[in-house]
């Protein structure tokens, strides 16, 4: 028989939650205990029901995910985390890992793999993605250019036509370093507006 989990979501994503909530709660050995709408409030919740695991998102108003996860590790260090984000990013799993969760899962992950990393981080093991997994090829163009590994995650982004705000807040930047970085990407393609640069991601098939 598997020990009870007790655990706490925290999810700005009403919704979303609620799957997760009806999801986990057919599990015979897991309690969920709460939704936390933020990271602030999810602090609060931890404090007050002292659960056995916390599964939090990264982008959440007030205090996100991260951040979150720093205090929790700082105040909380019994409670084992995991983030489960929609973002299938290297930069971020280093990120999170760096500030002390226990698990990351993108959340087109399925049940089974939620469940197995729920167990694995249960019992006290770290679950996370493999890199060399994660990692897309780098587009062969992008070699001639001289651009820094930023600069190939910007025009990356700005290829899936996410805005200068948008791209920030996905690499956890201020929009400042995000205009300087498309700034220095500009010049060196030697691209003079946002049009020339639309047409080159189509010429070079990015």
């Amino acid at each position: 028989m598997q020990p009870p989990v007790n655990i706490v979501l925290a999810d700005d994503q009403t919704l979303f939650a609620d799957g997760i909530r009806s999801l986990l709660e057919q599990v015979p050995n897991i309690t969920v205990q709460g939704i936390a709408p933020n990271g602030q409030v999810l602090i609060e919740m931890l404090q007050q029901l002292h659960p056995d695991l916390a599964i939090l998102d990264i982008n959440m108003p007030i205090l996100n995910g991260l951040e979150a996860m720093k205090q929790i590790r700082q105040e909380m260090p019994k409670i084992r985390t995991i983030i489960l984000s929609s973002y299938n990013d290297p930069h971020l799993v280093s990120l999170a890992h760096s500030y002390g969760a226990n698990g990351y899962l993108v959340k087109t992950c399925d049940k089974y793999e939620l469940l197995q990393s729920i167990g694995q981080v249960s019992r006290g093991e770290n679950c996370f993605p493999k890199m060399s997994r994660m990692q897309e090829p780098e587009p062969p163009p992008f070699r001639e250019f001289n651009l820094t590994r930023r600069e190939k995650e910007i025009l990356q982004l700005i290829n899936q036509q996410l805005t200068n705000q948008q791209i920030a807040t996905h690499l956890y930047l201020s929009i400042y370093t995000v205009e300087t970085h498309r700034k220095n990407i500009m010049q060196k393609l030697q691209l003079k507006s946002p049009a020339a640069l639309t047409r080159f991601l189509l010429e070079k098939g990015l």
